[in-house]
């Protein structure tokens, strides 16, 4: 199955998520969109744990494919899998990009990104997926910081997680160390996605 590319908005109506971490989704309607969108359903144990699965697959803006691949790397891992594995999405280019404020979306980072506008240590780096690691200078390139996106981007960006340092002048961020767990997605429960996959 093929990266999900439709409404982010009905996505979020149907997990009641908030997939863009803005929770503006939710404002008008916290139901499910549809005609029985308003009915209660009750999910069982094997939906819930889906559930919160699909809620995290759709915030990074994976395959299938790609994040069992990611789960299985973080399986292999020692220490806590569920952490480990949302570490691991974290530190993403693409979503790095985004958490920066050079993109206000993560679809919108993932372009900027396949578009070669991103530099990673001063070298162009077009894969969304690529590992960023301690230290390295994540920059775009001297062409793109003049990018109409990427301007209103930044100027809309109003705080930044700690783990990531930014310089205003240069307009580059570096991830200084690996997040801790409570720095994001704190109200995912990734020890039911574990559950999912180990079921």
């Amino acid at each position: 199955m093929s990266r999900y590319t439709g409404p982010s908005w009905k996505v979020s109506r149907r997990l009641g998520y908030s997939i863009s971490e803005t929770g503006k989704e939710l404002v008008k309607r916290k139901y499910a969109p549809g005609q029985h969108g308003q009915k209660r359903t009750k999910l069982s144990e094997y939906g819930i744990q889906q559930q919160e699965k699909q809620r995290v697959r759709f915030t990074y803006g994976m395959s299938e494919k790609q994040f069992r691949k990611v789960f299985d790397e973080a399986s292999r891992m020692s220490g806590n899998t569920g952490v480990n594995f949302l570490k691991l999405l974290e530190c993403r280019l693409d979503n790095l990009v985004y958490r920066l404020g050079f993109a206000s979306t993560r679809a919108q980072a993932r372009q900027l990104v396949n578009h070669g506008h991103i530099t990673v240590n001063g070298k162009k780096v077009d894969i969304p997926s690529y590992r960023v690691s301690v230290s390295d200078v994540i920059s775009l390139k001297d062409a793109s910081k003049s990018l109409t996106i990427v301007k209103a981007s930044l100027e809309a960006k109003l705080a930044r997680p700690e783990y990531l340092s930014y310089d205003e002048n240069k307009v580059q961020g570096t991830l200084v160390r690996i997040p801790e767990r409570d720095e994001f997605l704190t109200d995912i429960n990734e020890q039911l996605i574990v559950e999912f996959y180990n079921r």
